[in-house]
Parts: structure tokens; C-alpha cells; sequence
């Protein structure tokens, strides 16, 4: 009898054994697999190696050509083939999701690869002409060393157009062609690099302040050599360019301004949807989506303007606040200074919404001119690792008649805290998620969480103002009319000026930025749908956690809980969020 217990007692412990080694197996062999696709992406990309805060790699840029494109898509094929070998039934709970979401990732890559992406290198939103210059914004410029990568940087350049060139021309041999409203705003971009003299550059800029350790030798050495690099790679390159996208490329771009005018449009766009909104929502339900939206957020505009005591339309109010003066800032010093104001105020208010919040600070950057007539109102470039620097709230100050004092608070919240700023430091400064994930990027999470986040301030007493407040639900107007106007363009055939009307129609943005927004889509089929599927998402899980959770309910612990897995496909935030809500009921 004891020697039957004895050997079931053994045959337990040995199963127990054999359990624990092939769980400890498959995590290290995950990690590995992890921590090899990470390097890879680094080397393959190393400006946005140096971005990050990673400067191993600050002396190379990215191979643009056609084969190093399809190198790297067998990579990523591998890297699928070695994760799938792996049982996720040995897998603890974070290194399941963290495989789950590697998987996706690269089989989302694998897929998009057959619409030929790197055809399309250049619009008014991407492209040399655009991401190039910002170089300066983030590379190191502490010793000699980084300067002499920085020169290195510079001479490669030419390599870098070159293939650009060669793809493009490619797109045109194929068909796949983007719209010419594009690339004819691409154009004055490409341009305003070709300088005549040297400190004319923006890449110029890091030379005209050195670190005080530098001998004047030293400093006229740099400066020369980057000068040298200006005018003999920087601008002919860009020349190049210009000439090709001028003369050549140009006048064969499609004048139809959706991708349903391409030969695979109809595939290619409910790829990008699905993609951007991580859902497999149709065009057609979308739209609807937006529609609906619009119904009760154009109902709290009119209770506003009738607040306000103002007499005539919805749409005649709206165009009283385009052209009023008093909406406007005169200067942008003022404009600058008033973003400041409200982000101060918000932050003092964060830990009544908020348990944990991040190290890294924020700041605020202008625009640079070459790009701000085709940019948009203002972006985010978040902190590295390191917190060397902060994460940049960039503004355009460009057109000031243009950015209205009522819509600063939600443009503000959106961008820095509790929106970009906030989720993204919070993601990177996680300790338990693998290096990819800390930087890993879902649209209709990040998005949509960032437009979530601008109706946070008015729970702890913001939006004060009933202008500020319409200009919250000018936001919300505008990405419920992004639903309609994206599947617009891209899926119903909409002409560009049928965007262009329907925005007047539904929002209280300028017609610059309704202009500028319109543009965007056609450039970025599909982004602009993930903003309000996102928002949708995160509140309606909200609404069941405080419906099932009741007086449990703390809000500050749901942001928490949302934020604390990083960036996510909406999925599986529904069901990280839906076991949480059930680990709080049972303690109960």
C-alpha cells in the first residue's frame, strides 16, 4: 500500500517536474525569439534606434531598396515560423498575450506586404523631405563622436533617395500610383530643403550651438564638414528628387483621390481598416458608426450655442467661430504660452484620475516652418527610456487665425497628458513587458485612447468655459465625420470637395485645418477611422465595469488596469479588462 503511494507520490512530483521545465523552456525560448526580432529592428531601423534612446546604431540610416524590403519580409516570415513552434498552454499569462500580439503584428506585416507599400514613399505627411530634417530633434549632439555620426548620417543620405526614386518608379511601371493632391503638396516641401547656403538648412541647426567643452578648432572642424555634407549630399539629393517628382511622377499620379481607383483598392482598403481599427468592422458600419455619433454630438452643440445666447443655425455658429478674431491668437508667444497654462493646471489634477503616472515629462515644441503648412495642428514625439530629453507636444504656430483659442484645452489633453504623453511614458516605462511591446503601436488603442482622454478633464472641473466646451465636442464631431469621410474618399468613390462640404457641414474646424484633415486621408487611408472606434471601446468597457462593479468602481484603478499592458489590439484590451472586472467581483 505505502510503496503504491510512494510511487504515485514520485510519478506526481516527476510530472510536476517535467511541467515546470517545459514551461521555463518555452519562456526562455519566447524570450530569445523576442529579444533577436528587437535587435533586428533596431539595426534595420536606426534612426529609430537613436529615437528611442538606443545609440548603437547612430552612424547608419534604414536601406530603402526593393530587396531589403522583401529580406525583410522573409525575416518576419521566420520569426512567425519559430513563435508558432512555441505551445502558448506553457505560457504565463503576460508572455501569452506578449505572443499573441507578436504574432499579429507580423502576420499584419506579412500581409500588408503584398500591396507594395514602399511604392508610396513620399506625401506632404512622410517622406525624406518630412522625416529626415527631424533628424536633429532627437539625434545626440553631446560629444565629438555623435557629431561625427551625424556627418556620417548626412553623406548616406544620397543612397536613401536614390532608392526612394527607384520604388517610386517602380509604382509607376505597376500602377500603384498615390493622389496628386499629394505629391502636389509634397512638392513646396521638397523644395524648401534646396538651400543655397549651408546655415539656410534645417539640418544646419546643430551647429550653430556647440557644448562648452569644444575648442574653436574643434567647432570650425564640425562645422565645416557638416556644411560640406549639406551642400554636396544633403541639397543635390534633394534636387534629385524634385526633379523626378516634378517632371516624372507627377503628372502620372491618379487624379482620383481615393485607393478605390487602384487596382486592388477595394482589398487595400479593408486591410487598412481592419489594421487600424484592430477590428472587422465593415466601411459600411463605420460610416454608420460615425453617423450615429454625430447625431447626439451635434445635439450638445446646440445646447451650447443656445447657452451662449447666440441666435441662427448650428452650421452659422460654427461659422461664427471661424471667423471671429476674439477666438484667435495674435501672436505665437500667446498661442504657446497658453498651451502651457492648461497642461500646468491638468497636471496638478492627474492623480484624481490616475493611480500611477509617469516619470518622464513633457514639453512644448513649434512646428518647424518648412512642414507646417501641410502639417497638422500639433503632434507628439514621445521621451526615450532614458528620459534624456521630454516628450515633445509639438504645435503649429503657422496661420494663426487658424487655431482657435476653443479647441486648445482638448487639442492639449489629446497630445500630452492625460492623453499621448501620459499612455505612452507609462507603456515605456513598464518593467515586465518584453523590449518590442514598449514600443509597440496599435492606432485605435493609442488613438483612441488619446481621444478618451480629452473628455477626462471635464469629470475633475475643466471645459469651464462653454467655448472650450463646444471645442470638446468639436473634437468628437470631428472624428465621428472622420468615419464617414475616410470610407467616404476611400470606399464610396466621395470626391475630395464632397469631404471638404461634408466637414463644413458637421464640424467647428477652419477651413484650413478641414483642408489640411481632408488631405491627410487621402495620404493615410484608414488611420483616421481608429481614433473614435477606439474612444468607443475604452467607454463602453468603462460603462460595464462601473454597471457590474458599482460603489467598487474607482476609476483611477480602471485607468490604471487599461494602461498597465501597454499599447494593445482592441481585443484583447476587451478581455484583459473583462477578467479584471471579474478578479474585483470575487473579492467581494
Amino acid at each position: 500500500m505505502w510503496r503504491r503511494i510512494n510511487l504515485l507520490i514520485i510519478s506526481v512530483t516527476c510530472l510536476t517536474m517535467l511541467s515546470c521545465s517545459q514551461k521555463k523552456e518555452a519562456t526562455m525560448k519566447l524570450h530569445q525569439i523576442f529579444d533577436s526580432y528587437w535587435e533586428y529592428r533596431l539595426k534595420a531601423d536606426p534612426t529609430f534606434a537613436t529615437y528611442i534612446g538606443d545609440h548603437r546604431y547612430d552612424d547608419k540610416l534604414a536601406d530603402f531598396s526593393e530587396p531589403a524590403f522583401y529580406a525583410e519580409l522573409d525575416t518576419l516570415k521566420n520569426y512567425l515560423a519559430e513563435s508558432e513552434k512555441i505551445s502558448k498552454k506553457n505560457l504565463s499569462e503576460t508572455d501569452r498575450v506578449s505572443l499573441l500580439i507578436f504574432q499579429r503584428v507580423i502576420k499584419d506585416g506579412v500581409e500588408g506586404a503584398k500591396f507594395k507599400p514602399y511604392v508610396f514613399p513620399i506625401s506632404q505627411q512622410n517622406g525624406p523631405h518630412v522625416d529626415f530634417p527631424q533628424l536633429i530633434s532627437f539625434h545626440p549632439f553631446k560629444t565629438q563622436t555623435d557629431y561625427q555620426n551625424y556627418i556620417t548620417r548626412l553623406n548616406l543620405f544620397p543612397k536613401q533617395i536614390d532608392d526612394i526614386i527607384a520604388n517610386m518608379q517602380k509604382g509607376v511601371a505597376e500602377g500603384l500610383l498615390p493622389a496628386q493632391v499629394n505629391i502636389e503638396k509634397a512638392i513646396p516641401q521638397i523644395k524648401a530643403q534646396i538651400v543655397t547656403k549651408p546655415e539656410l538648412c534645417e539640418l544646419y541647426k546643430p551647429v550653430k550651438k556647440f557644448s562648452a567643452d569644444f575648442s574653436a578648432q574643434v567647432q570650425q572642424e564640425i562645422t565645416q564638414q557638416v556644411s560640406q555634407a549639406i551642400l554636396n549630399s544633403i541639397v543635390p539629393s534633394f534636387k534629385k528628387l524634385l526633379d523626378f517628382v516634378q517632371n516624372q511622377y507627377l503628372p502620372k499620379c491618379r487624379k482620383e483621390v481615393g485607393i478605390w481607383a487602384l487596382p486592388d483598392g477595394k482589398e487595400r482598403y479593408e486591410f487598412y481598416a481592419r489594421i487600424h481599427t484592430t477590428t472587422n468592422l465593415t466601411p459600411q458600419e463605420i460610416s454608420d458608426i460615425g453617423k450615429k455619433e454625430l447625431e447626439w454630438i451635434h445635439t450638445d452643440m446646440n445646447k451650447i450655442k443656445e447657452q451662449v445666447g447666440f441666435k441662427g443655425t448650428l452650421q452659422q455658429f460654427m461659422q461664427h467661430l471661424r471667423t471671429d478674431p476674439k477666438f484667435y491668437y495674435s501672436s505665437k508667444d500667446s498661442l504657446m504660452n497658453g498651451f502651457r497654462q492648461i497642461l500646468v493646471k491638468m497636471d496638478a489634477k492627474l492623480p484624481e484620475l490616475f493611480g500611477r503616472l509617469p516619470k518622464a515629462k513633457w514639453d512644448l515644441k513649434e512646428i518647424e516652418s518648412y512642414r507646417a503648412d501641410a502639417a497638422p495642428d500639433a503632434y507628439y514625439y514621445s521621451a526615450p527610456e532614458d528620459f534624456s530629453r521630454p516628450g515633445y507636444f509639438y504645435v503649429n504656430t503657422s496661420h494663426l487665425n487658424m487655431r482657435p483659442k476653443y479647441t486648445m484645452e482638448a487639442l492639449a489633453y489629446h497630445e500630452a497628458v492625460p492623453g499621448h504623453h501620459l499612455q505612452g511614458s507609462i507603456q515605456q516605462e513598464l518593467q515586465d513587458l518584453p523590449k518590442f511591446r514598449k514600443h509597440e503601436w496599435f492606432t485605435a488603442f493609442g488613438e483612441g485612447w488619446a481621444l478618451y482622454s480629452e473628455g477626462l478633464p471635464k469629470e475633475v472641473g475643466f471645459y469651464s468655459d462653454p467655448y472650450s466646451d463646444f471645442g470638446r465636442l468639436t473634437f468628437q464631431a470631428w472624428r465621428a465625420t472622420r468615419l464617414i469621410v475616410d470610407t467616404g474618399i476611400h470606399y464610396f468613390k466621395w470626391s475630395r470637395q464632397q469631404a471638404i462640404d461634408f466637414f463644413k457641414q458637421n464640424t467647428g474646424l477652419s477651413e484650413h485645418n478641414i483642408i489640411s484633415e481632408v488631405d491627410r486621408y487621402i495620404a493615410w487611408p484608414g488611420q483616421a477611422l481608429a481614433y473614435k472606434i477606439g474612444q468607443l471601446k475604452i467607454q463602453e468597457l468603462r460603462d460595464k465595469a462601473e454597471s457590474e462593479l458599482g460603489e467598487r468602481f474607482d476609476v483611477r484603478a480602471f485607468h490604471d488596469k487599461v494602461l498597465e499592458e501597454g499599447n494593445l489590439p482592441l481585443d484583447v484590451l476587451e478581455e484583459h479588462i473583462n477578467r479584471w472586472i471579474e478578479e474585483v467581483k470575487g473579492k467581494a
